[in-house]
């Protein structure tokens, strides 16, 4: 059975630790699908956040991964497109339960405030966990209507 697509997305802040998660993903089997920024030079993050939210909410990928300073910024931008579900996470637990809860399809992680290891762990967990539904899916189809 394949793995599903998995794209990322990253400002100046997040490139390392995107680049170090895509070859990980590399590694496990996953295709990946990079959107970049593809160096530490300055760029503005809520395009990629938009980008990654693009992509993933037209079906390119099944998930994201939106990696900035503190991952705040890159979350609220790709959250802004219609279908996309971005969590920002710091543990695995948080990243299990946005998935079982709340359908992300979008891991947000913050560069500077967590660690290779915690990052690592999050996205394990993201990719590991389905959505629990039932009682949770009315919410979720909530998110998707308009204000």
């Amino acid at each position: 059975m394949s793995k599903p697509t998995v794209a990322l997305a990253a400002d100046h802040a997040g490139f390392e630790l995107k680049n170090l998660l895509r070859d990980e993903l590399k590694a496990e089997g996953y295709d990946v699908l990079d959107l970049g920024t593809n160096s530490s030079d300055s760029v503005d993050y809520p395009d990629f956040g938009r980008q990654l939210g693009q992509t993933v909410a037209a079906g390119k990928a099944a998930f994201g991964v939106a990696v900035c300073g503190s991952g705040i910024g890159i979350s609220i931008a790709a959250n802004r497109v219609t279908g996309c579900r971005a969590a920002l996470v710091h543990d695995a637990t948080s990243a299990r339960l946005c998935r079982e809860h709340n359908d992300a399809n979008v891991l947000a992680l913050g560069a500077r405030l967590i660690g290779i290891e915690t990052a690592r762990d999050c996205l394990k967990a993201f990719l590991a966990t389905p959505f629990a539904g039932g009682r949770h899916q009315r919410r979720v189809d909530k998110l998707d209507q308009p204000a």
